[in-house]
């Protein structure tokens, strides 16, 4: 399992920013989806997933700013981040459901 996160970067309270998450190694379309943040001096916390199907639930703290979408075809998933937070600022990893392996992460910084 390999997982490439990119996308990442540095923008303004209330921007926009759109990860990407390209998975290889195992049948993608077959498997769930997460997005997991950290950030500085604080515990890895899930942002939210997308199904197989894709459905998709996410955190309180992200719902109605965040959106979860996947291409099968391209074995990718995708974070679209609006409204971004100043809190939100984190490194970003993306993880299949069921699987330990972890991509490297994608730093995510939103100041003025």
């Amino acid at each position: 399992v390999q997982l490439v996160e990119s996308g990442g970067g540095l923008v303004q309270p209330g921007g926009s920013l759109t990860l990407s998450c390209a998975a290889s190694g195992f049948t993608f379309s077959n498997y769930a989806m997460n997005w997991f943040r950290q950030a500085p001096g604080k515990e890895r916390e899930l942002v939210g997933s997308i199904s197989n199907g894709g459905r998709t639930n996410y955190a309180d703290s992200v719902k109605g700013r965040f959106i979860i979408s996947r291409n099968n075809a391209k074995s990718t998933v995708y974070l679209r981040m609006n409204s971004l937070k100043p809190e939100d600022t984190a490194v970003y990893y993306c993880k299949v459901a069921t699987f330990p392996s972890w991509g490297q992460g994608t730093q995510v910084t939103v100041s003025s």
